[in-house]
């Protein structure tokens, strides 16, 4: 079992080694921990990885190998209460589903200080009260076209709020490149020009001019000649983006490579007036997004990584962000940075024959004056020869 496990391990590229499989082994026999799931976890994480930036890629292919084992091997095991109750949301009919209600951003909220008062206990199903399972607005698990999530996962994506603690993993730069077709369409946003000091050999004026000293040598020197396109980068993180992280990572890698003068920040589903650079971090150390915008020259090409795929509150409205209170609406954010950066597009991982079938994304698009493009190398050509004009 734990040999095709070292093999996930592998195929999900974490620089695990057979000394390392074998210290691991070694631990199980010494009987350093005792028959628990979650202690093994900690071992084979502590023998197993040596870089903390791999701990994402561990946890997943952990979790892909690990899943449900804990059940199999325990005969007395109770099916778990989520998946119960996620079934039972499968089984509502569609004229079930057509009688929730739709109460708006501003009735759901006054709705949920209410019930928060009224509450005194757990609720699993209904329609009323803050719990999971069921048609009510506020919990998880249940199915209502719009709601506040409270806890648990998302699986809709309706949720107009949610209130947790979330945590989203940085980018890999260092990702390894599958194909190197990304660097090819992005090397279509190029101009040269040589800058620095004149520390390369200019070969041609050296021929020339020894030539024209009788053949005795005469070395001239030129400043390296640089790509002097300067981007920046917001890319949305975390929630849904989850999804798209290895295409993300692909991207991000690519431009990092190709172009010298990029800056980059983060933002969840929709800018708002502070980004940040460091997820683990991202409350405390925030840029103003009023600073961001001030610092980098008009002619630097603005390129907007993200699925667009959100309430349309959380674009629209102010105090809509699904994770904090915005003081202003993310649709007047994106006109300040269309505005001050002509050369603008938004990049999208979620599939062009889909955008039709979701309104954020519609207005998403209006925004960037229908400079969206999906995140394909057809569609990174068409993105890289707007930005080119």
């Amino acid at each position: 079992m734990l040999i095709d496990f070292f093999f996930m391990l592998k195929e999900a590229k974490i620089p695990v080694s057979i000394k390392e499989f074998l210290l691991l082994l070694e631990a199980l026999e010494k009987e350093v921990i005792g028959p628990s799931l979650d202690d093994f976890y900690y071992l084979a994480r502590l023998t197993l990885v040596k870089d903390e930036a791999h701990f994402d890629k561990f946890d997943r292919a952990f979790g892909m190998y690990f899943k449900g084992i804990a059940a199999v091997f325990d005969d007395k095991a109770a099916i778990p209460l989520d998946w119960l109750l996620k079934r039972a949301a499968k089984d509502l009919s569609a004229a079930e589903r057509a009688l929730i209600e739709k109460f708006g951003y501003d009735k759901l909220a006054e709705r949920l200080q209410q019930l928060l008062k009224e509450q005194k206990e757990r609720h699993e199903g209904g329609s009323k009260w803050i719990g999971t399972g069921g048609t009510s607005p506020f919990g998880n698990s249940g199915v209502n076209p719009e709601g506040i999530r409270i806890g648990g996962e998302g699986g809709n994506r309706s949720a107009v709020k949610i209130w947790e603690t979330r945590t989203y993993r940085d980018y890999d730069t260092a990702r390894e490149i599958g194909t190197r077709n990304i660097k090819v369409a992005l090397r279509r946003l190029r101009k040269f020009a040589r800058q620095g000091a004149h520390d390369e050999l200019a070969l041609d004026a050296t021929i020339r001019a020894t030539a024209n000293n009788a053949g005795y040598l005469d070395i001239k020197m030129q400043p390296e000649r640089r790509n002097n396109i300067k981007i920046l980068m917001l890319l949305d993180v975390g929630g849904t983006m989850d999804e798209h992280i290895q295409r993300i990572e692909e991207l991000f890698s690519a431009a990092k490579s190709e172009f010298k003068n990029m800056e980059f920040y983060y933002f969840h589903n929709c800018v708002y007036d502070y980004l940040w650079r460091n997820n683990q971090r991202k409350h405390a150390e925030r840029f103003a997004t009023w600073d961001v915008l001030r610092k980098y020259s008009p002619d630097t090409k603005l390129i907007f990584v993200g699925d667009a795929t959100m309430s349309p509150y959380e674009i629209l409205q102010a105090g809509a962000a699904i994770d904090y209170h915005n003081k202003e609406a993310g649709a007047e954010w994106l006109q300040r940075f269309t505005r001050m950066f002509p050369s603008y597009i938004w990049l999208n991982p979620e599939p062009e024959n889909i955008w039709e079938y979701r309104q954020s994304i519609a207005i998403i698009r209006q925004q960037m004056d229908n400079r969206m493009y999906p995140l394909t190398l057809e569609g990174l050509e068409r993105g890289m020869r707007t930005l080119s004009k």
